[in-house]
């Protein structure tokens, strides 16, 4: 794994059964992921402990909102935050809006245990993660207007998306990491200017399986 600390990570649900549940799956985890805190409203993720907290797990419908919570995503994604959104609902346009927002990955709570330990382990790495049913959701929402990427700009997409880092990429590739910036802005612009804007990771590796650039089992 790459991260050298103990993963430590925040968890907001209205229910108290899902709160204690997903704490003790994290614990148990190999290695152990400490949740800090736990809350059922956005608030528990902004004051301490929870807001040094390296992985946000959100449920996106909490019952002290009307509606779902794309606020607090947002606030939490532009105040560098990795969020996990963490529902019941099985919605392919809600998963979506979630990425486009800079979610790391769109989970359901029926996927378990074994999904949400994954995907805190990677976001805590800063690591695409894709349980099925997001898969599934994108592959169903196939796009047409895929922008032209050359062969290189798609080498080292592909190389991103299953490295910790950019200057892994670039040591694997052979190039400098200045390079690989340059690459993945290549790639941002052109999804940008057919209407498709990827500014994260998620989003971008979201993008790439819709267009049949990447796998899903390849991250």
């Amino acid at each position: 794994m790459g991260t050298e600390k103990p993963i430590t990570a925040v968890v907001i649900d209205d229910h108290p059964a899902i709160l204690a549940g997903v704490e003790a799956w994290l614990a148990a985890a190999h290695p152990p992921i400490q949740v800090v805190a736990t809350g059922t409203t956005i608030k528990t993720a902004w004051i301490p402990p929870g807001d040094s907290a390296q992985v946000v797990v959100l449920d996106l419908r909490l019952s002290t909102e009307r509606s779902l919570s794309y606020g607090d995503l947002r606030r939490l994604v532009n105040a560098g935050r990795q969020v996990i959104v963490y529902t019941m609902l099985e919605d392919e346009r809600v998963a979506l809006n979630c990425l486009d927002l800079g979610a790391v990955t769109f989970l359901t709570k029926t996927e378990g245990k074994e999904h949400l330990v994954a995907a805190t382990i990677a976001a805590a790495e800063h690591r695409p993660y894709m349980p099925p049913a997001l898969a599934g959701a994108i592959a169903a929402n196939a796009r047409s207007d895929q922008p032209r990427l050359s062969s290189r700009e798609q080498e080292v997409l592909a190389e991103w998306f299953q490295s910790e880092s950019k200057q892994m990429v670039a040591e694997r590739i052979g190039i400098t990491v200045r390079t690989v910036n340059t690459y993945l802005d290549r790639v941002r612009i052109k999804y940008a200017n057919v209407g498709r804007p990827a500014p994260t990771k998620a989003a971008l590796v979201a993008r790439a399986i819709q267009d049949g650039l990447i796998e899903a089992d390849e991250l």
